[in-house]
């Protein structure tokens, strides 16, 4: 188990163990599982009713569904996310809902095991990383770990420290998360070289509008242009990481 040495804000909730136990005995927790495949939907859930067996489930085939679900009055206090989903790709997952809900504990549960992608995943805030060979046991263990504030990686990863580049992006990723949802559409659509113009048709709103948003997600990136901003989280997608593996 290793402790990643960055204060993320959802440690503050989780952080001491008679804190989540009193949420589990009080109030019952929700935990949303985020997975295409349904076979292995059906595994964690499994492996979280092993761990704690009064939670709420509940599930997302996509990130969008997720995304949806999480816009609902009662919140939930643990996401297991799968890397590869099908309307995402890379950690773009994971950075959408980093950004959207920092207090949100992600745990990345993935076939991919690789010590860079594990690194890479946890600079972005990551609460964890179980790999989907783990046993139900394990999974279960991990789960519960987590709840208790404990950064789960499996045994065999060796932990390093974060270098200057893993910094750099998890203090974007931070960055990231003082964006409103209304700025993050509008990052999302400069990436894709939208004009602002065409922001505002997307967006039915007033290029006024969108100029004002440009002008907030600059000076919260703490960058120069509508370029470098793209530029700079672009470097987020870390699409090389997974090059060698087909389809994700």
């Amino acid at each position: 188990m290793y402790y990643l040495p960055i204060n993320w804000p959802w440690l503050q909730d989780y952080s001491r163990p008679d804190q989540t136990e009193m949420k589990l005995m009080t109030d019952r927790a929700r935990f949303l599982i985020i997975d295409d495949h349904p076979l292995f939907r059906e595994a964690l859930h499994s492996a979280v009713q092993m761990a704690y067996p009064e939670v709420d489930t509940v599930e997302a085939r996509s990130i969008a569904e997720a995304l949806e679900l999480l816009t609902d009055a009662k919140p939930f206090d643990l996401a297991l996310l799968d890397l590869s989903m099908p309307d995402v790709h890379g950690f773009d997952g994971l950075l959408q809902l980093r950004t959207r809900y920092p207090r949100l504990p992600v745990v990345i549960v993935s076939g991919y095991e690789e010590p860079k992608i594990i690194s890479e995943a946890l600079s972005y805030g990551a609460a964890g990383f179980i790999p989907k060979s783990a046993r139900k046991s394990d999974l279960a263990a991990a789960i519960r770990s987590v709840m208790e504030g404990a950064i789960y990686v499996p045994g065999s990863y060796e932990g390093r420290p974060p270098d200057a580049n893993s910094t750099d992006r998890a203090e974007m990723v931070q960055r990231l998360a003082t964006l409103t949802p209304q700025q993050l559409k509008v990052l999302q659509m400069l990436r894709q070289g939208l004009l602002n113009k065409q922001i505002a048709y997307e967006l039915q709103v007033g290029e006024t509008t969108v100029k004002a948003h440009v002008s907030e997600i600059l000076r919260k990136l703490n960058v120069y242009s509508r370029t470098q901003a793209v530029i700079e989280v672009s470097k987020l997608d870390n699409a090389e990481l997974f090059r060698d593996h087909a389809g994700f």
